[in-house]
């Protein structure tokens, strides 16, 4: 995984993210995600605050959003909880962004299955294509990290940008995903191989109706 580092605070940060508060939209959403927690345990909300308030972020700057330190003083102040809880569970979780980033974040996983089935090779052809893994492009477009598994081992290599999936990945794949964002195009979602709706066997639809009378072996078929 990329190095994570806190953005610094500073005075310019201050003045830009200093006077943060929820929307009129996100106050009510705020106050539905409190209540679902039992009265006097209102922190255990500090997980889905934070990601509501990376998200109000990220529609100021049109990118996924990130956490500066004034936004987290916000969400402990909300919660009347100390501001470092919040800091640590926003630097615990890579969900969140703890540092500025790009349009689009190209986040690829590079955990076992990922790696065997050849997220290295995904990773190179971010490269070629400008994205350095912990840095953003000149341009703001992409920023690049390479993170833990993200749950879609069956259906590996995968990456997920933004709040989409891309799965069962080639070099060509994530060559052509990252030129549609690009363009301004949204390339499809899911898996990338042809003929695979989501983790099925690729190839054909399977069912255990065959074992009904019979211990069915569907290996061969596979």
């Amino acid at each position: 995984m990329a190095d994570r580092f806190i953005e610094p605070d500073s005075p310019e940060l201050r003045a830009r993210w200093g006077g943060f508060e929820w929307t009129p939209e996100n106050a009510e959403k705020a106050k539905q995600i409190v209540a679902r927690y039992p009265a006097g345990r209102q922190r255990s909300a500090v997980m889905p605050l934070l990601d509501l308030a990376q998200r109000q972020v990220g529609a100021e700057l049109n990118t996924q959003g990130w956490l500066p330190i004034p936004v987290m003083e916000y969400v402990a102040s909300y919660l009347d909880m100390p501001v470092i809880r919040v800091v640590e569970v926003a630097t615990f979780y890579t969900m969140y962004n703890i540092a500025p980033i790009g349009r689009f974040h190209v986040q690829v996983c590079g955990t076992t299955p990922c790696m065997l089935r050849g997220s290295d090779d995904i990773l190179a052809a971010c490269k070629g294509k400008g994205l350095k893994k912990g840095h953003t492009t000149p341009d703001g477009m992409f920023t690049l990290t390479e993170v833990e598994c993200m749950g879609n081992c069956a259906s590996a290599p995968m990456v997920q940008i933004n709040d989409d999936n891309y799965e069962d990945l080639t070099a060509a794949d994530m060559e052509r995903i990252l030129d549609e964002l690009a363009e301004g195009k949204q390339p499809k979602t899911g898996t990338q191989l042809p003929g695979r709706h989501t983790v099925e066997p690729a190839g054909a639809l399977s069912n255990l109706t065959a074992m009904v009378t019979e211990n069915h072996d569907y290996r061969g078929e596979w």
